[in-house]
């Protein structure tokens, strides 16, 4: 007696990945070779300056900014879960959750820097470390700037009721930018504030 042969199952078809998500990644592949070059250059230049302040001299590990910054990579994922089970309320209170936290990151970079123009004298131009600092750092808040603008208007246009879960794909692709801003922000604060010290 012979069983029935089971057919072997039919290949899902290929589709395109998505044009966002791929511009997003080609987006976050040039930006990683910018910084790279920053790193590297805050790296050679360590140690180099002739004359002081020195990193050990003035700068303090910025804990309480970075744990805002890297809980928002949290509060932006809930976001975008939210938005697609249409839970519009808790999607709203998590984007703007991630928003206040990277808005608190940047208070916490100005004020910092604040500190070291007025009171430590260390600008852009006082020595190698300056330069390579605030061309670091400052390349990096300059992503969360952008970032932030990005999720204020995504904000705004929620709070009138303008979002829904047809747009979830489309803040997904942005959340990947945040994570970014997120991780390059572990590759900077290990550079500057463990290594660099």
């Amino acid at each position: 007696m012979t069983l029935p042969q089971t057919m072997p199952a039919a290949p899902e078809a290929w589709t395109l990945p998505s044009k966002g998500r791929v511009a997003m990644f080609s987006f976050i592949v040039a930006e990683t070779s910018i910084f790279t070059i920053f790193v590297v250059a805050y790296l050679f230049y360590l140690g180099k300056s002739l004359s002081g302040p020195t990193p050990r001299q003035v700068l303090e590990v910025p804990i309480f900014s970075t744990i805002c910054l890297l809980s928002s990579s949290i509060t932006i994922h809930l976001a975008v879960h939210y938005l697609r089970q249409a839970k519009y309320a808790a999607f709203k209170l998590a984007w703007f959750l991630t928003f206040a936290l990277g808005a608190i990151f940047l208070i916490g970079t100005g004020i910092e820097w604040n500190k070291l123009i007025t009171v430590d004298g260390l600008t852009i131009s006082t020595n190698l470390f300056g330069t390579t600092y605030y061309s670091l750092v400052g390349l990096h808040a300059s992503h969360v700037t952008g970032g932030l603008i990005a999720l204020g208007i995504v904000l705004a246009l929620a709070l009138a009721g303008k979002v829904n879960e047809k747009h979830e794909h489309h803040l997904d692709v942005l959340s990947l930018y945040w994570h970014f801003v997120d991780a390059v922000w572990v590759v900077v604060f290990t550079v500057v504030y463990v290594i660099g010290r």
